[in-house]
């Protein structure tokens, strides 16, 4: 304290002089300022790198505001120390908080050339500059502790002799060596030992550490980034402490010798950052904005910003590398990623809502020529995505879930025509109690399938006037309802949209929100949002998250739907495609004129949703005559694309997990084929009421219409028009999936 005194006596008497031979401007009135007792100084955590891992642990993805990983001093290599210390403190380990002889010959230097020309800071001094510079958030705060000022030094030297007497000389090179600027977007001497040489700070050699103890002094100037001059500046740098460790005795002229005939041998090296770097890029863009929207992890956007760029979390997610890999290899098989079509796959777990994939065909970025896209085709807008593409038919899953939720049986079913037309405005009711029915509007089907239907055979061949009749009786409101209670909701973050077509899948949706309600029937009705990340850890403080889940449907409602959908794999629209060899269901969907094609389906233990479309407009650039992953296609459907990607996913990222049985359905409550039942039982009956025991029309009794259906009318190639169609009166989007 004595000896810290003195320089401060020195350095005052010094202050009061006029500077010679200049115009007085540096006479500096120190009085506000000085005080010379230590004041403690603080230190905000170091800025660090953000990591993120998948379910197993290993690394996908990183994020920095300032490239940085501290390390321990053990962690460092000694001749890095040496340097460090022989260039800017040589006698760091003998002083205290300020070098007395640093000090006076700095002070007379600065007065005789009538400037601040030499800092005589010692490595404690530097420290609590850069700390000072690193936690000013305005750039005058940034300027103040940059300034060149006699006030300036006064108050680093009480923070440094609080530093002294906090710390030992170890733990200030420790701290000082992981604030330190280097250059290159280096912060810290263990990113600078990576980005100039590929190596750790551990493994630096002489030349090396030379090399980046020489440019702390002034990292923009020898900036090797910057090219010939500054790399020129840099070697010399590395001479000056090489000569300068050799003349202390730190080493021999021979090493000194040796090390500056080396190149300088910078590799520049760089730091991954972001989810353009990730292998994983749509997931990892899944969790950021996690990270960066949901309230658990940070009271306002901005904390959470800070949080993440700046606080070096640890971040587990719930991605599964073998079910990542199954999805990207399936969807790489099918279309290209030059294709204008893109393709997106989301997996997710039942019962935990975990989000074990991400797929697209597109490669993440802002290359057109790379034919690249910079949103999140697998997420809805929160979560980095855009508008989505209409669901199509697998909308009519819904339906279904209402019908059977309502007391229908799987054998119940109503006749109908290839043409259906809502009889009066008060036939569809959405949940405002407006009426939405249209009857000037008709929605056909795909191909010549009138006749009764069944809620199995309906489903099956997804039959669109079955289901606008089906969804007349159960309700449009308790249909959004339903689909609501699965965590449906429209990707752009919208309302949904309450139209008659709503059993069509006219709603735009993304990947993830499709398959976590498909995987909500596969959990016998328990819903469970979808979740990316599983524990953040932070400082060593790890706060684990569990899966947020509820019972959205009647187990065994959930059971009778499955029991229907496993019938679209082996009996409907995916029958040519075929199933996976283990108990699995789904629906198909394809929206009105091929405009974009879905596929979602589950086993127990995975559940999965496929969409493909155009980016560039889904409604102008239908999927009608185009050629995608090298084969051309006349139209593409649900089972078309879709369906084959979902199957080799699935196959693949199921192929070490044992087969699991869905539950049986409650026959006595909800009828329906077993495996002995002829499948032919659930075709047309005979004229008139159907035998006891077979398939049964529903009636007014049920909730029905009294008339069989509704009048012929046109037939339509690619289904029913949907709502913005230039003939429907309800203006809006165009609605209506086919199959």
């Amino acid at each position: 304290m004595t000896g810290a005194a003195v320089a401060a006596g020195a350095l005052v008497a010094a202050i009061a002089l006029p500077a010679v031979g200049g115009s007085g401007s540096l006479v500096v009135s120190a009085a506000d300022t000085l005080n010379l007792k230590p004041a403690a100084l603080e230190e905000p955590p170091l800025t660090q790198t953000s990591v993120v891992y998948d379910a197993k642990g290993n690394r996908i993805a990183q994020f920095y505001a300032e490239n940085r990983k501290v390390v321990a001093l053990d962690q460092i290599a000694d001749v890095m120390k040496t340097a460090i210390v022989a260039i800017e403190d040589y006698r760091f380990y003998e002083h205290g908080a300020i070098d007395f002889e640093g000090t006076i010959r700095a002070l007379a230097t600065n007065l005789t050339s009538g400037g601040i020309a030499q800092g005589g800071s010692s490595i404690t001094q530097q420290y609590v500059k850069q700390v000072l510079l690193n936690s000013a958030d305005t750039e005058e705060g940034k300027s103040k502790a940059l300034e060149a000022s006699y006030a300036r030094k006064l108050n680093e030297l009480r923070y440094a002799m609080g530093v002294e007497e906090k710390y030992s000389k170890d733990e200030i090179l420790r701290r000082y060596l992981n604030i330190a600027y280097f250059g290159a977007g280096a912060n810290g001497v263990e990113a600078a030992a990576r980005r100039f040489f590929g190596v750790p700070a551990a493994r630096l050699s002489l030349a090396q550490a030379a090399t980046l103890a020489g440019a702390v002094q002034n990292p923009n100037s020898t900036d090797p980034q910057l090219g010939k001059q500054a790399r020129k500046r840099l070697l010399e740098r590395r001479d000056v402490v090489l000569d300068r460790m050799a003349d202390l005795g730190r080493i021999t002229p021979e090493q000194a010798a040796r090390a500056k005939a080396e190149e300088l041998g910078y590799k520049g090296v760089r730091a991954p950052n972001g989810c353009e770097d990730s292998p994983y890029p749509y997931f990892c863009e899944y969790v950021r904005y996690e990270l960066l929207t949901d309230p658990a992890f940070g009271r306002t956007r901005q904390i959470r910003e800070q949080r993440f760029e700046r606080g070096g979390l640890k971040i587990y997610t719930t991605l599964d590398p073998a079910a990542q890999r199954a999805a990207e290899t399936a969807i790489k098989k099918h279309v290209y990623a030059s294709d204008h079509a893109v393709a997106a796959e989301a997996l997710v777990e039942p019962g935990t809502g975990k989000i074990r994939a991400m797929a697209a065909s597109r490669p993440f970025g802002r290359s057109a020529r790379r034919n690249e896209i910079s949103y999140n085709a697998v997420a809805d807008k929160r979560h980095g995505g855009l508008i989505g593409f209409q669901a199509g038919s697998t909308f009519k899953t819904f339906t279904l879930i209402t019908a059977l939720e309502r007391g229908m049986r799987i054998d119940d079913g109503i006749k109908v025509t290839n043409a259906y037309t809502a009889p009066g405005y008060a036939s569809f009711k959405n949940c405002k109690g407006q009426n939405m029915g249209i009857p000037s509007w008709t929605v056909t089907n795909d191909e010549g399938t009138p006749g009764f239907k069944t809620l199995a055979t309906g489903t099956w061949g997804s039959v669109n006037t079955f289901f606008m009749a089906l969804e007349q009786r159960v309700g449009l409101c308790e249909t959004v309802e339903t689909a609501k209670s699965l965590g449906i909701a429209r990707a752009d973050g919208g309302p949904l949209q309450e139209y008659e077509t709503f059993t069509l899948g006219i709603n735009e949706m993304d990947p993830v929100t499709v398959a976590s309600a498909y995987a909500a029937v596969a959990a016998r009705g328990t819903y469970c949002a979808p979740m990316a990340i599983a524990k953040v850890s932070e400082a060593g403080k790890a706060t684990s998250y569990e899966p947020s889940c509820r019972e959205a449907l009647d187990p065994e409602v959930a059971d009778a739907t499955a029991h229907v959908l496993s019938g679209v794999l082996t009996k409907g629209t995916m029958s040519g495609v075929g199933g996976l060899g283990r108990p699995a269901a789904g629906k198909t969907g394809t929206t009105d004129g091929y405009a974009t094609a879905w596929f979602a389906g589950f086993t127990p233990d995975l559940a999965g949703a496929v969409s493909i479309g155009d980016p560039r407009g889904s409604q102008r650039y239908k999927l009608t005559g185009v050629t995608i992953g090298g084969r051309y296609f006349g139209a593409v459907a649900g089972a078309t694309l879709p369906g084959p990607i979902w199957k080799d996913t699935m196959i693949a990222a199921l192929k070490d997990v044992p087969a699991s049985d869905f539950t049986p359905v409650n026959t006595a409550r909800f009828g329906g084929c077993d495996q002995n039942c002829a499948p032919a039982r659930a075709d047309r009956p005979q004229e008139g009421r159907p035998q006891e025991g077979g398939p049964r029309e529903a009636g007014p009794e049920d909730g029905g219409p009294e008339s069989d259906g509704p009048p012929e009318s046109r037939a339509e190639t690619g289904g029913p028009r949907g709502p913005g169609s230039a003939e429907h009166p309800n203006g809006g989007h165009r609605g209506g999936p086919w199959r």
